[in-house]
């Protein structure tokens, strides 16, 4: 050691105190007896010639670093609160981007510039606006949860999206199938796998996504009382992703309509299932799926994509689309058959009406010179204006005004030029 100062030094008293002196800054340590506190002053003068000063800043044995809280913020708060695809995706976002730039870092060490820098090199590297927005998501609530612990007092990570806006949108959005090729492939479904064509005429007529078809029960079902009876509706709030059975999307339970069609296909599915039911001595299917495998469990929808939904692409001479994009197609059809924006979030289950038309506006044909011609029409009782005459009638001359209302003006001001004549030059912003 230099001699220029003492390191370490001992004061024994009733416990074996190790105080350490270094450059000016003095740190007491109580450890209990004379040989612990022997073993941590060669610990402390390790460190100390490593460079670590950690060991004279008593703040720095109480915050951990950012990989360790972020074990215990996974494990404690997005295991247990959030679904577990989410928890999944928090877990990815931290190991590709947040662990390998801020590990090792004190979590109150990590400063606002850090995370600036961050989202310039993500940038950089070009990945989508999305993207970036997620990762930021993911450390601004784990900042948050630091500062509901009394860890932090302010979150370095907050209103930060802005610094997203020059990084590239996703140039591919969801694909939508014509009306005519959604009869084609109605009508290869039913040709291939005809038990499999009330879902995928469901997935069609009422966009459910794909979690949300296999997980389906006949207790969420509304039929009505007949094909033109308008009470006829299924209640959304199941879900199945990544093996469990859990909420919707967005947690909550929507309302989707059903059309005629889709109607009678499934009254002649839930009567064939009643009689099955019925002869096993069962007289209830509420919380029976709607659709099943043949063993009787639900549906896996990945091997529903590759066994059933491709070979009846093909078969319809259809091209390679996902089963998400039958969502995009009932999207898509409502907006283009002239269903308001507000009807189509509502079907979707969408949080805004902006997601709505981020996702599906795109699709609906921007050219529709249709919507300005109805301005131009006419009631057949009122005459049309002729294009030499003005829209804006005549002002009558200053003699047709009667001789008394004239008067009038003349004691008040109005129009005598007792007062300005131009009422423009008093309000200008007439």
């Amino acid at each position: 050691m230099c001699g220029a100062f003492r390191p370490v030094r001992f004061v024994v008293q009733s416990s074996a105190l190790v105080f350490v002196n270094y450059r000016g800054r003095r740190k007491a340590k109580c450890v209990g007896s004379r040989e612990a506190a022997e073993q941590v002053r060669r610990q402390l003068e390790a460190k100390l010639v490593l460079g670590d000063l950690n060991v004279l800043d008593p703040d720095a044995e109480k915050t951990p670093s950012f990989e360790t809280y972020a074990n215990g913020w996974l494990k404690d708060y997005a295991r247990i609160e959030c679904k577990t695809s989410t928890a999944d995706g928090y877990e990815g976002v931290l190991t590709q981007y947040l662990r390998p730039r801020f590990g090792k870092k004190r979590l109150d060490a990590i400063k606002r510039d850090d995370i600036k820098a961050l989202i310039n090199d993500l940038i950089a590297k070009e990945l989508s606006r999305n993207t970036i927005r997620n990762a930021l998501c993911v450390i601004r609530g784990l900042f948050n949860y630091a500062i509901e612990e009394g860890l932090l007092e302010s979150n370095p990570a907050a209103r930060l999206a802005r610094f997203t806006r020059s990084a590239k949108t996703a140039e591919t959005k969801g694909v939508a199938l014509t009306t005519k090729e959604v009869q084609q492939f109605l009508n290869a479904a039913q040709e291939i796998c005809l038990e499999f064509y009330p879902l995928f005429l469901m997935a069609v007529r009422a966009g459910l996504r794909r979690g949300e078809l296999v997980a389906l029960q006949w207790g969420d079902l509304q039929l009505g009382t007949g094909a033109d009876h308008s009470d006829r509706f299924m209640v959304v709030q199941h879900n199945y992703v990544r093996r469990e059975h859990t909420t919707t999307k967005s947690k909550k339970s929507r309302r989707v309509d059903l059309s005629r069609e889709l109607r009678s296909v499934l009254v002649g599915l839930r009567d064939q299932r009643l009689l099955e039911a019925y002869l096993e001595g069962k007289n209830d299917i509420s919380d029976e799926l709607v659709f099943r495998s043949p063993e009787g469990t639900i549906l896996d929808p990945d091997n529903l994509y590759h066994r059933m939904f491709l070979p009846v692409l093909a078969k319809a001479g259809i091209r390679k689309i996902r089963l998400h994009d039958l969502r995009h197609t009932f999207g898509s059809l409502l907006l283009q058959n002239g269903a308001s924006i507000v009807y189509v979030k509502e079907q979707m289950g969408h949080s805004s009406i902006q997601v709505t038309v981020d996702t599906y506006g795109h699709l609906i044909p921007g050219a529709n010179v249709s919507f300005v011609d109805r301005l131009d029409e006419v009631p057949a009782d009122e005459p049309r204006t002729s294009e030499q005459q003005s829209a804006t009638p005549a002002q009558q001359c200053e003699t047709e005004v009667p001789l008394e209302i004239l008067q009038v003006l003349e004691s008040t001001g109005g129009g005598g030029r007792t007062r300005t004549y131009d009422l423009r030059i008093m309000r200008p912003s007439l």
